[in-house]
């Protein structure tokens, strides 16, 4: 589940909570908010359960995860399957919590869980599928929330969507040597020598759509001062990427989580003025 390791957490649940703030104006109903966040916790522990179910044969080979629970012997894959099944159930419960159209959204939400660790087989965009599976969360905020998901919340949605491409590319940065042996697929390979170029454009077009998202949810100045402060912490992101050194560029993934919380800030003192 991964749960001494936060990062995955507090990646997923950043969008969500800058759709909650959005979509309630800044007053989230307590209920949905406390769903929306032990549901993270949830289903991305269920994501990790499932991914190195699916990744048991080759984390292995891989230097980062060769001491996983799976691969090292310590879990069985028939104990991994009963775990996930009871967080998938967990998640299911709290859901049923919600209104009719959040639970059907649900259903969209665990195909997109249950698909994303088969990507990296078939193509070299996994980073998408997790783009999709961790801002799917967007959306059924705004369910949840106002019982309709508006032009605005779908923009937000497809802003939200860039940014796990953006980070999970770092994040395939770390291991690209590795899985060139093993034939497993990424952006970071797909993009070669042009992967900072990439970066950077992506972060580029992140931020202007950022930009429009204020304009559409008509947000306080404040909110665009912290997108300046997100704009250099790309900066900083690629000057750790510069020589695309592993350690480097996993520091440049975990910068992430600050970029998520700044955006955050900026969303709810917009609401506080």
């Amino acid at each position: 589940m991964r749960l001494d390791k936060p990062i995955g957490i507090l990646l997923l649940l950043w969008p969500t909570l800058w759709a909650l703030w959005l979509a309630a104006q800044g007053k989230p109903d307590r209920k949905v908010l406390c769903i929306f966040i032990t549901g993270v916790v949830l289903m991305r522990s269920a994501g990790c359960v499932i991914n190195d179910l699916t990744d048991r044969h080759i984390d292995g080979f891989v230097q980062r995860t060769h001491q996983r629970p799976l691969p090292s012997g310590s879990v069985t894959p028939k104990e991994a399957l009963v775990l996930a099944a009871i967080l998938l159930m967990l998640a299911f419960l709290l859901v049923l919590l919600t209104n009719h159209f959040t639970i059907q959204l649900a259903f969209v939400g665990a195909i997109l869980t249950l698909i994303y660790p088969m990507m990296k087989r078939f193509t070299y965009l996994p980073q998408c599928g997790l783009g999709l599976a961790f801002s799917w969360g967007m959306p059924m905020a705004f369910a949840a929330q106002r019982d309709s998901v508006t032009f605005s919340a779908w923009f937000l949605f497809f802003t939200g969507l860039i940014w796990p491409i953006i980070y999970d590319t770092l994040y395939a940065m770390v291991d690209r040597e590795d899985d060139l042996k093993i034939n497993v697929k990424s952006t970071a390979i797909l993009f070669n020598t042009k992967d900072k170029f990439i970066i950077a454009c992506l972060q580029l077009i992140f931020l202007i759509m950022l930009v429009i998202v204020g304009m559409l949810f008509q947000l306080h100045q404040i909110y665009y001062f912290s997108l300046l402060i997100v704009f250099l912490l790309f900066i900083y992101q690629q000057w750790l990427i510069k020589k695309r050194e592993p350690q480097q560029c996993f520091q440049a993934f975990l910068n992430n989580n600050y970029v998520g919380f700044v955006i955050f800030c900026g969303i709810c003192l917009s609401y506080l003025q």
